[in-house]
């Protein structure tokens, strides 16, 4: 954490601005080699670090929306890590231009950077008191204009599979294969709720993890929807699916924990609502079309407005967060750091 005065000779609130240093596990984020490509010119982007892979507007077309920026890309090895980091460097980016021109009016600033995100758990310990803002915002959404105040409601659900071993030469009637079951109990959930066959507020069942042999296996799962009764009812759904496996195979055969990471934030910013018209102004003033949508995932910002702390989410940039075909304009990130100063100009005026 770390605070800058406020210069102005008037009480403004304190605003805060938010990001997260950790990167998704779900590829590697060790040694990551950028590809800088400058006055980018809408062809394939060759990813050197794996030979043929390429970064194409023909499978990712809002590419062509920055031709002629500075695009940052993977070598195909690693994820890249805008996802926050690039965040992290536009808050910094003002926090340099704010301590360079003292005659840049604002009220008092608060800067945080936090860990775990990714895993659901980045602010479990933070100090709202300590931290002192009013108001924040996390610098952590995708595309230029981005602007949310509503976030997934979001659970895990891991189920162990007991199943029993026989050699298979004698197995009838004996077997239980426990692959099998957990691809059974798989099977009972709506295919249609996948998180490749869903998008705006339609929620989601994503099987992140399988693991198992004909003795055990294991599955995770995490469960996201907007609508809480609809959050409610996709737990329950998991936990009726693991009751249908019991009944046919036997009691103990599965087992669920479900575990509730974070909700929807929407019900704690609505109430203050100044903030999000305050950041579409501070997008406008800088050239910049909002488009207040849902957030299709979490943020920071759902659990510290659910601590007392009113925390939308603003763009940073990037895009194909989490995987090798990551990248981020240089440009977006530029528009996103304007937006930081033009946010605090909009409290000091």
């Amino acid at each position: 954490m770390g605070k800058i005065p406020s210069n102005c000779g008037k009480e403004i609130p304190a605003i805060g601005f938010i990001a997260h240093v950790d990167t998704a596990p779900d590829a590697s984020g060790e040694n990551v080699k950028p590809q800088i490509i400058d006055n980018y010119d809408g062809s394939d982007i060759a990813l050197k670090g794996v030979p043929g892979l390429e970064l194409k507007p023909a499978e990712f077309p809002e590419l062509l929306d920055h031709k002629g920026e500075t695009i940052i890309t993977t070598d195909g090895t690693t994820l890249l890590g805008a996802d926050d980091k690039a965040g992290v460097a536009e808050i910094m980016d003002a926090v340099q231009y704010i301590v360079n021109h003292p005659e840049f009016k604002h009220g008092p600033v608060c800067i945080g950077f936090t860990p775990d995100e990714e895993i659901g758990r980045g602010v479990v310990k933070f100090d709202v008191a300590r931290f002192g803002a009013d108001y924040a915002y996390t610098m952590d959404g995708g595309e230029v204009g981005e602007l949310e105040f509503e976030n997934f409601n979001a659970a895990s659900a891991k189920i162990h599979i007991a199943g029993r071993n026989v050699h298979p030469g004698t197995a009838k009637g004996k077997m239980r294969n426990a692959i099998l079951i957990a691809s059974e109990l798989n099977a009972l959930l709506p295919v249609e709720q996948r998180p490749e066959y869903t998008e705006g507020y339609e929620g989601f069942f994503h099987i992140i993890a399988f693991n198992g042999s004909v003795e055990q296996a294991d599955i995770a799962y995490i469960i996201r929807d907007h609508d809480r009764q609809k959050f409610e009812d996709k737990k329950a759904l998991i936990c009726k699916c693991v009751d249908f496996i019991n009944a046919k195979y036997g009691e103990g055969t599965a087992t669920a924990v479900v575990k509730d990471q974070y909700y929807n934030m929407r019900g704690q910013v609505e109430p203050h609502y100044h903030i999000i018209e305050k950041a579409v102004k501070a997008m406008e003033a800088a050239g910049v079309k909002p488009r207040i949508q849902p957030i299709r995932g979490g943020t920071d910002g759902a659990n510290l407005s659910f601590k007392g702390l009113p925390c939308p989410n603003i763009f940073a940039g990037g895009l194909n967060f989490h995987g090798k075909m990551e990248w981020v304009s240089l440009q977006s990130m530029q528009k996103a750091s304007s937006i930081i100063l033009n946010i605090l100009q909009e409290f000091a005026s």
